[in-house]
């Protein structure tokens, strides 16, 4: 029996040639549309990827700049007899509020909750917005607007309080810069390399981990840092975000069939090609996108919600023992500067092994490995008690190893979350998933807080290998493609074939 759309064109082979025209015409997904004509990585996405990385570097400005702030190490030993000169220029927080003075140290890592605490809200907030009216580049925008001008208030703060609700307000527009840039920098990618692509992000919060360090060297006043801090986003938001483009993916969800179509054509013009003028781009009529879906129907969903479920936790034990690492510096009798830097250089070539593994690894099996290798790692550490010279260095080489594992893990859990979500509810559920991580976050300077040397090695290296464990629960995205709709993934992903991968 024929198709209907073979019956149709055979009925039209009949008439004249003006209505056979729709005949000729071809439509497809955004990924087959980047294979066959677009290209699926050249100097469009090159540039794209590179512009709205740089918002990467933006985020660990703002995320470790209160390390440097709230340094508990003051260079004034008799401040608590003498109390803070007037119109000095106080090197941190500790320091001027004398916050380790008559029982107020319980409020050191206050302001540091507070930043992640804003950033679980911004995640949810802007991750719906981003899915939703505003767009990825949208949210990008407003994100960054607010996190210059709140860092600067945060320079001018007149008291504790008012600097610890500035800090909640800080990360709140955050936690909404990462994601929407994550997402605009891959979409556009082709399958075979965005794995790679995506990888590739992450080096530059590497970079703003180390450029917020020697800052802090150059300048050792905490408000004049956090006026710093705020000037890279300024020249982002004024300079780059207006070359960023908008994702196709998000104007084809939207229905923008015009708009999506426009940013093709950009792309396949830049990269030295063209797409025919009968090729288009769609979804599936039958797959209808509602284009309010949230991360409702994520949960209402028995394909998703299981996989919602366990990237929350996954993402949340992983975050306590990544940002309990770079934290836990200070417990390793080691200039806090040197161990920032050193975390983050560990990190480079834990992003390389990792987007060359990508290509032929599965995403299951990767997280799991990789999260079981850095609770190993940690437990060793802890296992590592004394004060001599050898016990530090074997535990301090623990925490890079361990440190190096776990950003594989948890960056690989990234690329995983976009794999496992359509388009429709892609930034919703990122946002829900770096939710959950903020969550981890918050309890992150707590461990810590419990002090001692292994104490906190023992508390991340159980997350991690728990995190681990729960990462078996998900199903591999490897070799699956990359749906646009909650309709497109329930209808599909039962499919036996083997498709081609979103990722690789």
């Amino acid at each position: 029996m024929r198709a209907p759309e073979a019956e149709d064109c055979l009925s039209a082979s009949l008439l004249p040639a003006a209505d056979q025209s729709r005949c000729d015409e071809e439509g497809m997904g955004v990924d087959e549309m980047l294979r066959r004509f677009a290209g699926e990585f050249g100097p469009w996405q090159l540039r794209q990827f590179l512009l709205a990385s740089i918002a990467w570097a933006l985020n660990a400005l703002h995320t470790m700049v209160v390390i440097f702030a709230d340094d508990r190490e003051s260079s004034r030993p008799d401040l608590c007899s003498t109390g803070f000169p007037a119109g000095d220029w106080a090197q941190s927080t500790v320091e001027e509020w004398m916050l380790a003075c008559g029982g107020e140290s319980y409020k050191i890592g206050l302001a540091q909750t507070a930043f992640f605490a804003g950033a679980m809200i911004g995640a949810a907030i802007f991750g719906h917005l981003s899915d939703s009216f505003l767009g990825r580049k949208g949210a990008l925008t407003a994100a960054c607007a607010l996190n210059a001008s709140f860092s600067l208030l945060t320079a001018f703060s007149p008291s504790f309080p008012v600097y610890v609700s500035l800090r909640l307000l800080t990360g709140l527009s955050t936690g909404g810069v990462g994601l929407s840039a994550f997402v605009l920098a891959t979409e556009p990618v082709g399958p075979s390399l965005r794995a790679s692509v995506a990888m590739s992000t992450f080096y530059f919060s590497s970079l703003g981990a180390i450029a917020i360090s020697l800052t802090s060297l150059l300048l050792p006043s905490w408000r004049r840092l956090y006026a710093a801090a705020s000037i890279p986003s300024v020249v982002f938001l004024l300079f780059v975000i207006p070359f960023i483009s908008e994702s196709p993916r998000w104007h084809l969800v939207r229905r923008n069939l015009p708009a999506a179509m426009e940013v093709m054509r950009s792309i396949a013009k830049t990269n030295g090609s063209s797409i025919p003028d009968n090729v288009f781009l769609n979804i599936d009529s039958d797959k209808a996108q509602d284009v309010s879906a949230s991360i409702i129907h994520v949960l209402r969903s028995p394909a998703t919600r299981p996989r919602i479920f366990f990237t929350i936790l996954i993402n949340l034990l992983g975050s306590v023992v990544y940002y309990g690492l770079t934290l836990n510096v200070g417990n390793l009798g080691t200039d806090i500067h040197f161990g920032v830097i050193l975390n983050a250089v560990a990190e480079f070539p834990a992003y390389a092994a990792t987007g060359i593994a990508v290509r032929w690894c599965g995403r299951r099996r990767m997280t799991a490995s990789t999260m079981a290798v850095s609770g190993l790692l940690c437990i060793a550490g802890g296992v590592l008690a004394g004060k001599g010279e050898m016990v530090k260095a074997g535990r301090l080489g623990c925490a890079a190893m361990g440190i190096f594992s776990a950003a594989a893990g948890f960056d690989v859990l990234y690329i995983y979350t976009t794999e496992l979500f359509p388009t429709a509810v892609r930034n919703a559920a990122l946002g829900c998933v770096t939710v959950a991580g903020q969550m981890g976050a918050m309890t992150a300077p707590m461990v810590v807080a419990a002090g001692g040397s292994s104490v906190p090695f023992f508390v991340f290296g159980v997350c991690e290998v728990v995190a681990g464990t729960f990462s078996w629960g998900l199903p591999e995205t490897f070799n699956r493609p990359l749906y646009e709709t909650m309709e497109e993934l329930e209808g599909r992903e039962g499919l036996p074939e083997k498709l081609s991968s979103p990722i690789v």
